[in-house]
């Protein structure tokens, strides 16, 4: 530029252009275009770039990339691959400069250009992400629902064991209870938890699960293109910011509940920040979104997969991959399955008859061992070998009962301790132990002084006792009494005295 100036400040002050290219050492050419613009003008190709050797293999390039785009990503082709298949396929002569800068300018050509979005308040955007933690001593990979408010970005976070459809509206219900209000529509991704299928004009046919949670809190759905995760790009930019901030270092928690009330409280710490470029905290632009939101329907949806099914002849249940039992009253009948995020519920008919924590593993059998006690009292011999009484972790006072039961009244003790253990079905197990522990501090040592002194403990008074059960002792009949035959006995005492 400076020199720019010397030129065209020389010609102004009476220089020819001719003087000026010999003063200045430069062509006439360069004085003259300097005299005609203030600024230099740059350069500018006025014809397309000519590649002589490579335009006759435009179209079979054109027609490998095209290809490519029906093949994984990882397996599609390079500057280098293409250059290698033209040189040895089809006799190509050129460089590997002129391949790699075509490849360069067509990417170029074709990147996508995208619209500014405004987001007005009262709507959502919801997706899962992924990410290693510690729960109960164990290391495993957590999926975490996140739901953005884009117009706030106020955000709820919550993790699962698996991104199951349960766990898409588990989460629903809990980021609404949070926010304590609905939002009027919520933008996702094509997940097959959510979207059965895309019909052939776009539509999505909605999962049966998904469809009755929408319904039931009147949201209107929306969706992105198929791996375009730019079309929810807040919620996208949301999962890694809750990795990043929330899960680092690697959390450690005793219990899923435990990690997501930690969670939570990240993210109602998080309403009191300012984000570049708002002049508002979080939690100040968030009552413009709850303001625009729907309120919380009067009871929330019922958040669980339900499936039907058959017990089978060793009273298990199959859902998911995984055995659960049930009472064995109901072997070979038909049965009703609810699959919670956290536990499974199992019914016949009208009436409930099991209860699980669900388990994540596959091939998993989940045994209650009460629900096979009856059953073990009729086979009583089957009482060391049976799987589902194995690893049951009684107190030791129940081991130190049935040994005293079956030293006193041999193989009917072994049935009278199946019979005590039956109490379960009925008492806690505290309440059992505190009552077998009492039972052997007094020496009672049979099914009828288990039972009689559970029952003082839970009643707080003592039982009627059922005589039936005692056949050696002499029966008596008691009369009731009235105050009014006393009240006649002090008469009669009182006229013989006078």
């Amino acid at each position: 530029m400076e020199l720019y100036l010397r030129v065209r400040l020389a010609v102004s002050e009476g220089m020819t252009k001719r003087q000026a290219a010999k003063h200045f050492n430069i062509s006439r050419d360069s004085v003259a275009k300097m005299v005609a613009y203030s600024t230099p003008p740059g350069y500018q190709r006025r014809l397309p770039i000519r590649r002589p050797k490579l335009d006759a293999f435009v179209s079979t390039i054109e027609h490998w990339l095209d290809e490519d785009l029906k093949v994984p990503r990882k397996q599609r082709h390079t500057a280098k691959r293409v250059f290698d298949r033209l040189r040895d396929e089809c006799g190509f002569v050129g460089g590997y400069t002129i391949i790699k800068d075509y490849m360069r300018e067509r990417d170029q050509r074709r990147q996508e250009v995208f619209v500014p979005l405004s987001h007005p308040p009262g709507h959502a955007q919801a997706d899962f992400g992924e990410a290693t933690v510690v729960i109960g001593d164990v290391e495993q990979k957590a999926r975490f629902f996140v739901l953005d408010l884009p117009h706030s970005d106020g955000c709820y976070v919550r993790a699962y064991p698996a991104a199951v459809a349960e766990a898409w509206v588990d989460g629903h219900i809990h980021a609404f209870t949070f926010f304590g209000a609905v939002p009027q529509s919520i933008v996702y991704d094509n997940d097959r938890c959510l979207v059965a299928k895309i019909l052939p004009d776009g539509t999505r046919k909605r999962a049966a699960l998904f469809s009755g949670f929408l319904s039931h809190y009147l949201i209107r759905d929306r969706y992105g293109r198929p791996g375009k995760g730019n079309d929810k790009g807040n919620v996208e930019g949301l999962v890694g910011y809750a990795r990043r901030n929330f899960m680092v270092p690697i959390p450690q928690f005793p219990t899923w509940d435990a990690f997501n009330t930690f969670l939570e409280e990240q993210c109602r710490k998080r309403q009191n920040d300012k984000l570049r470029g708002e002049s508002e905290t979080i939690g100040e632009r968030l009552q413009r979104d709850l303001a625009a939101m729907r309120p919380l329907p009067a009871s929330p949806f019922d958040a669980c997969d339900q499936a039907s099914t058959t017990v089978t002849a060793q009273s298990l249940v199959r859902y998911k991959t995984n055995d659960y039992s049930v009472p064995v009253a109901y072997g070979h009948q038909d049965v009703w399955v609810r699959g919670y995020v956290d536990k499974v519920v199992i019914g016949c008919r009208g009436e409930i008859i099991a209860r699980h924590p669900r388990s994540w593993e596959r091939e998993d059998v989940v045994f209650d061992p009460v629900h096979y006690l009856p059953l073990i009292e009729q086979k009583i011999n089957a009482l060391d070998q049976a799987a589902p009484l194995q690893g049951w972790d009684l107190p030791d006072e129940f081991a130190t009962l049935r040994r005293l039961m079956e030293g006193r009244m041999a193989k009917h003790g072994r049935r009278e301790y199946v019979q005590v253990l039956r109490l379960l079905e009925s008492f806690d197990l505290a309440d059992l132990h505190a009552a077998v522990k009492q039972a052997i501090q007094l020496g009672a040592i049979g099914f009828d002084a288990v039972k009689h002194l559970i029952l003082c403990r839970v009643e707080r008074r003592p039982p009627r006792l059922d005589l039936a059960i005692y056949p050696y002792l002499p029966r008596a009949t008691v009369e009731k009494t009235s105050a009014k035959a006393y009240m006649r006995l002090l008469s009669s005492d009182a006229g013989e005295a006078a």
